[in-house]
């Protein structure tokens, strides 16, 4: 059943959705960045590390996600309160999807089947049907944040900043399968592709915390170098706000709002590796799918750095749209 299912996807979305094998071999890849204060996506090709696009989807664009083969854009705007599909390539809207409340950051699954959206204002989460083009499930929980995506097409995740945990997600059965308690409030977080570790950022807290995902329980909180309080507005009580893995899993980065810099933290080791300096209040974090660059939204200056992840030196800063937060990189 579940492939006549995708069978069906394939043929409804494949007006407008390549697949991976359709993509030019060598295309560069390109950074998305949404600009939270304004209407619009700034687009990056990671070649020559310039602007190349502006997508207009809305004001408050908040949220970015998308399949890993870059065949579609999915973006949520807050003043219209719906969900965005997006043709990459063309920047063209392809459907504006209606949600029950202001969204924040999204979820897809590698099919691109199915996005789980936040629904800040609502205490819920909602499943959205990208081929029926509607939400087609609501999970109540207290005021959800982030959703999440680790290469499953059968789970999701939330955080739940009113219930002090991240919830999964069974895609198969649209019910919760597992609560992971993380003794404080969660903000942007990663996960490992094997599903096993979780690494999140908590509010008040200059570091992140390390959960042991089928324990269900927080291992060890990593602490950051003293850093200057944060003076940013976006993020008044986020020391650190946005955490990416490496393509392999081997590195985390993480921001520092309160010093303007990223953190590299080995895995394996354990060990804090250094840190480079960012613009104004470095917001998140996407890594390139080649793991080339690390590229980190500073919502204070209005720019984006792009870091070459071998030397760890910023070799870019490129000027975006007003207050940028979420960012993903794709194949184009």
């Amino acid at each position: 059943m579940r492939t006549v299912r995708y069978l069906l996807s394939a043929i409804l979305l494949g007006s407008f959705a390549p697949t991976s094998n359709s993509i030019a071999a060598g295309a560069p890849d390109r950074l998305y960045v949404t600009n939270s204060l304004g209407d619009d996506i700034t687009v990056i090709d990671l070649r020559t590390l310039k602007v190349v696009q502006n997508i207009r989807v809305g004001a408050e664009v908040h949220g970015i996600c998308a399949p890993p083969d870059g065949s579609r854009l999915f973006t949520t705007v807050e003043s219209e309160k719906n969900l965005k599909i997006i043709d990459p390539r063309t920047g063209k809207i392809l459907h504006a999807i209606p949600l029950d409340g202001r969204p924040n950051q999204c979820a897809a699954t590698p099919d691109g089947h199915y996005v789980g959206v936040p629904i800040r204002d609502g205490d819920k989460v909602e499943i959205v049907d990208t081929v029926q083009q509607k939400v087609v499930k609501t999970l109540p929980i207290k005021v959800p944040h982030n959703c999440y995506n680790s290469g499953s097409n059968s789970d999701l995740y939330v955080s739940s900043m009113g219930y002090n945990e991240v919830d999964r997600i069974d895609l198969r059965t649209m019910t919760y399968s597992e609560k992971i308690p993380l003794g404080g409030i969660p903000r942007p977080y990663a996960v490992s592709r094997d599903e096993r570790t979780m690494y999140v950022a908590l509010s008040d807290f200059h570091g992140f915390a390390i959960v042991n995902i089928p324990e269900c329980k927080v291992t060890q909180r990593v602490e950051l170098p003293a850093a200057p309080p944060s003076t940013c507005p976006l993020e008044p009580h986020t020391p650190t706000h946005g955490l990416a893995l490496s393509p392999d899993d081997s590195q985390l980065w993480i921001t520092s709002l309160g010093d303007d810099s990223v953190y590299l933290w080995d895995t394996r080791s354990k060990k804090l590796l250094g840190k480079v300096a960012t613009g104004k209040c470095p917001n998140w974090i996407a890594i390139s799918p080649d793991g080339k660059y690390c590229a980190v939204s500073n919502s204070g200056s209005d720019d984006c750095t792009i870091i070459d992840t071998a030397s760890r030196k910023e070799v870019a800063r490129v000027k975006v749209g007003k207050a940028p937060k979420r960012l993903m990189a794709l194949p184009q």
